[in-house]
């Protein structure tokens, strides 16, 4: 199955939001003439797709900034912090209404408790 089938809905455009970060980010920082992302980026970007998928808030999922769930390995954790600190500002010229519904998004409160077996994943397997 391709990543793009896997999510759909909010996580599609949250993996999406994510993917043109990762973009500006690799760019910058290891190589400036490609257009695809380097090893490194790709297996990040992975990683990412894979745990919006296993996000225990589903399609109710708040911007991970807000999330009371740590859902990623600490080295992870701060490699995300790293491309969304350098990356997002930068994302108002070449993507701005993904720019302006992030920034939206991160100024709703998350959800108390995520519901149970409400995951993605939960929900595909059920199908």
């Amino acid at each position: 199955m391709t990543e793009q089938a896997l999510l759909d809905g909010k996580l599609l455009y949250e993996y999406k939001t994510m993917s043109a970060m990762v973009q500006i980010y690799c760019k910058a920082h290891h190589h400036a003439a490609c257009v695809e992302q380097c090893e490194d980026c790709q297996v990040f970007l992975e990683y990412a797709h894979t745990r919006l998928d296993r996000c225990p808030y589903g399609q109710d999922k708040p911007t991970c900034n807000k999330c009371p769930v740590h859902c990623y390995k600490p080295h992870m954790k701060a490699k995300a912090r790293e491309i969304m600190i350098f990356a997002g500002p930068r994302m108002l010229l070449p993507y701005p209404i993904m720019a302006i519904r992030h920034l939206l998004a991160e100024r709703k409160a998350a959800p108390a408790k995520p519901p149970v077996h409400a995951s993605n994943r939960h929900l595909r397997k059920a199908k």
